[in-house]
């Protein structure tokens, strides 16, 4: 049974390109959302509205889960796939 990890690896550098742009983009979403949301709660808090501050807090905390957990989607780099190819080969004859 093949792995995701796998699956990626016997992928079109084309189709490994693709996918990292568009979780890059993703992650870069995320981060403008998470600047956007502290200068938000900086405001209103500096106004003395303390009572956004935890929500705040729990909005920054999922969207930082959010973008690690984009991280895994990530392929390998293409010299560090053809490496492990390698080694799962040579693995396989011994």
């Amino acid at each position: 049974m093949s792995s995701f990890r796998e699956a990626q690896r016997q992928a079109h550098p084309t189709k490994s390109n693709t996918l990292s742009l568009a979780i890059i983009s993703v992650l870069i979403l995320v981060l403008v959302m998470q600047v956007w949301l502290l200068t938000a709660a900086l405001n209103e808090s500096l106004d003395g509205n303390n009572a956004v501050k935890w929500p705040a807090f729990m909005a920054s905390a999922v969207l930082f889960l959010s973008g690690a957990a984009l991280l895994h989607y990530l392929p390998d780099p293409i010299r560090h796939a053809r490496k492990v190819r390698r080694h799962q080969e040579q693995s396989k004859r011994l």
